[in-house]
């Protein structure tokens, strides 16, 4: 059982590498005469079916093991973190040590009370997403490298879980971020994927600089990168290190978490295929960071300073991109704002002291975030379209649909019994708890618990829009462009193909009943005020829809409709701050390049090639000025020997 932890690990990441081997679709051009062609194109049609076969048996086998001996290792010790006991023991070995000349790195994997559980999200979310996908790009001819990918991203995510030393957590975060790229730019040929697959690689990255730099702080003040061997040294270590290191950490736990001011990548991301966006933000990613500060908690709770920047960027995030959520018309962008708003109230959980509320949210956010993207890919796979201007009335043609993503919703505002109910209640708690015992300043704890409230309302009126624009009304798809003459799109008219909805059906299990895993401790009145304010928000969207359902209701934000449709015009500032300078230099140093070294350089041999021709009038061919030149020259030489004798 030891080595459960290295399997689930391995059993992914061997299958990547036998999906990117094993599982290839021949890209072939037949020509010849049409009934040839035909006949190739129907062959090659074949293998690729054969290849993308192949390729999801690869793909779900070795994923549904691991989710196996996930659970099988969160079956004890998961359940005791939930209801607050962290003392079993971890289970996992040692398998080596590289020896660096400093301080040496611990290959170390293993599953403890935090990890075990976080195991289990990472399996089965990735595991529903496999099988989804199955149906959902099963004409791609790029799916086998999709699905491998996808394996390598649990395996790395996995590998950030399950290890037991600081450096090799970093590298499953470093390989999670390349996985990112190459995901969100599936479909590379469309340029904006290409460039938001670009723009999470270059903002991830950014924050990764300080999260390595955070490492090695921590690792050095206490002699070692084991992660259990730099929590026992953390009361020796003073403020000024704990500070320096928890706020390097916190950089990229910004970037990768998209917490503000590294949030402004999660909502291009959209871009990739659906079934990426739940994986990305519901298990994978944006959990990691989360899951780092839980993972290094004591050291956080003894920085205090660090826990006020924490409780700021989470009250600016969460109701900032509950607010960004409200006013969009694209229907995963809403649920990317709402994500970004979501691990901002775990991030100010976290804040408020209590790592626990803030796993729990991380549980069930994770079961219901990844079964509304699922929803919603099920949804634009019928509609053929992003936006709900397009959708409308999808409740009677999309059943299971339908009642799998009001659940998702419902845990989403925090209505009982959902699951986001208790959990989200656990979050408000502990910051209403924070405004008495002083785990942060007066002024950040109250800046926080007013904000998530103000969320709390928010999120239920941009939830209620969505699901009503959806679902509910007069169908409104519109006709698309038609993409040759005589031919048009068709709009799909059934519900998904069995394998998109059978995940959606497994997940929609969690995110209703996964609130009562945890540790039953309700407060009666925060509760009460949590469900009024979602319910008052919903409410107020459902009375502007209810009087005119073909407007949107993103009408009663009024003048801040459109900052907010902009998401407050964060990428136009970092455009004018640091996009057009560093686009501006980089056009200077070509320039200069261009004009001066190469310059340079053709001058050179444009001077030589003038010095040539002069010389070359020298050499005509002429005798006699060949004989005149050496009689001159005997003569400057003799007159020169008598002047200066």
């Amino acid at each position: 059982m030891t080595t459960f932890p290295l399997i689930a690990v391995l059993l992914p990441f061997l299958a990547a590498a036998a999906g990117l081997l094993l599982s290839r679709w021949p890209h072939r051009r037949p020509a010849g005469p049409t009934r040839e062609v035909e006949a190739a194109r129907a062959a090659e049609a074949a293998v690729g079916e054969r290849a993308n076969t192949r390729a999801a048996w690869i793909a779900v086998l070795p994923t549904a093991v691991s989710a196996v001996l996930a659970a099988w290792l969160a079956w004890g010790p998961g359940f005791a973190f939930l209801h607050g006991v962290t003392t079993s023991p971890p289970t996992g070995r040692t398998y080596g040590t590289i020896v660096t000349g400093g301080i040496p790195i611990t290959l170390t994997i293993q599953a403890d009370n935090l990890s075990s559980i976080l195991g289990v999200l990472v399996t089965v979310v990735a595991l529903a997403v496999q099988v989804y996908s199955v149906g959902y790009l099963k004409d791609d001819p790029r799916y086998p490298s999709y699905s491998a990918f996808i394996s390598l991203f649990t395996s790395a995510m996995l590998l950030v879980v399950y290890a037991g030393d600081l450096l090799v957590l970093y590298v499953g975060w470093e390989i999670m971020g390349l996985c990112s790229y190459l995901l969100i730019g599936h479909w590379w040929e469309d340029r904006s994927n290409s460039r938001a697959a670009v723009k999470a690689f270059l903002v991830t990255r950014l924050g990764d600089v300080g999260f390595l730099f955070g490492i090695f702080v921590l690792g050095l003040a206490a002699g070692s990168f084991r992660i259990s061997d730099v929590l026992a040294k953390v009361p020796e270590m003073s403020t000024a290190t704990l500070v320096t290191a928890t706020m390097l950490l916190l950089a990229g736990v910004a970037g990768k978490s998209a917490q503000v001011p590294l949030h402004t990548w999660l909502p291009d991301a959209m871009a990739g295929p659906t079934p990426i966006s739940a994986l990305i933000h519901a298990a994978t990613m944006v959990a990691a960071g989360i899951f780092i500060v839980a993972r290094l908690f004591p050291a956080f709770l003894a920085a205090r300073p660090t826990l006020d920047v924490l409780a700021v960027v989470a009250a600016l995030g969460m109701l900032g991109a509950a607010l960004a959520a409200l006013a969009q018309d694209d229907l995963k962008r809403v649920l990317a704002y709402s994500t970004i708003s979501q691990l901002a109230y775990m991030a100010g959980g976290l804040a408020a002291g209590s790592d626990r509320a803030a796993i729990f949210h991380l549980l069930t956010h994770g079961a219901f975030k990844a079964l509304l993207f699922l929803c919603a890919g099920a949804v634009i796979h019928h509609v053929g379209s992003n936006l709900m201007t397009q959708m409308g009335g999808l409740r009677r043609e999309l059943p299971v649909t339908f009642v799998t993503m009001t659940i998702g919703f419902a845990a989403l505002m925090g209505i009982p019994p959902a699951s986001g109910f208790f959990s989200k209640d656990g979050i408000l708690l502990a910051m209403d708890g924070a405004l008495s015992k002083g785990s942060l300043t007066d002024a950040a704890a109250l800046l926080l618990y007013g904000c998530a409230l103000a969320t709390v309302a928010v999120t239920g009126a941009y939830a209620a829009r969505a699901w009503l624009r959806t679902f509910f009304g007069e169908a409104r798809v519109v006709a698309l462009p038609e993409p040759e003459p005589g031919t048009a799109h068709v709009v799909d008219v059934t519900e998904a193909p069995r394998t998109m909805l059978v995940p959606v059906i497994v997940l929609a299990v969690p995110a209703l009943l996964l609130g009562f895993a945890g540790e039953l401790h309700l407060d009666l009145g925060v509760a009460a005020i949590s469900v009024v304010l979602a319910v008052l928000g919903a409410g107020i969207v459902y009375a502007f829809w209810r009087v005119d359902p073909i407007a949107d209701p993103a009408r009663l934000l009024g003048p801040l409709r459109v900052p907010c449709e902009r998401a407050f015009y964060v990428d136009g500032l970092y455009a004018t701050l640091f996009v057009r300078p560093i686009l501006a230099l980089s056009r200077l140093v070509v320039r200069t390049d261009d004009v001066v070294v190469d310059g340079a350089v053709r001058g050179s041999g444009k001077s030589a090639r003038g010095l040539s021709g002069v010389l070359r009038l020298a050499q005509n061919g002429n005798v006699q000025l060949y004989v005149s030149g050496v009689l001159a020259g005997v003569l400057l030489i003799a007159v020169g020997a008598v002047v200066f004798t």
